[in-house]
């Protein structure tokens, strides 16, 4: 499913025009962005947590070469599905 089939699903299930319901998606989306960006995690009740997490810098292999490289740090978004879901 792709962002128009799930907003059209949205507009039927909630009874909105694909109009409003593109907007309220696009809102939580920027919304969810924006709070993550600050290091805020989004908990959605029976559904799930998202959260930035740090990930350090590593070891690792270049595949066509073999030789050894340091992978830098960086953050990344996890998701945990609560077990309603």
């Amino acid at each position: 499913m792709n962002k128009t089939e799930l907003v059209a699903a949205i507009a039927k299930k909630a009874g909105m025009t694909k109009v409003d319901s593109a907007k309220a998606f696009n809102a939580l989306m920027e919304v969810t962005k924006e709070e993550l960006k600050k290091g805020e995690k989004i908990a959605l009740i029976g559904f799930g947590t998202f959260a930035m997490q740090n990930r350090p810098k590593r070891k690792g292999k270049n595949p066509r070469t073999g030789k050894t490289i340091t992978i830098p740090a960086k953050k990344v978004l996890k998701f945990k599905a609560s077990k309603k879901f």
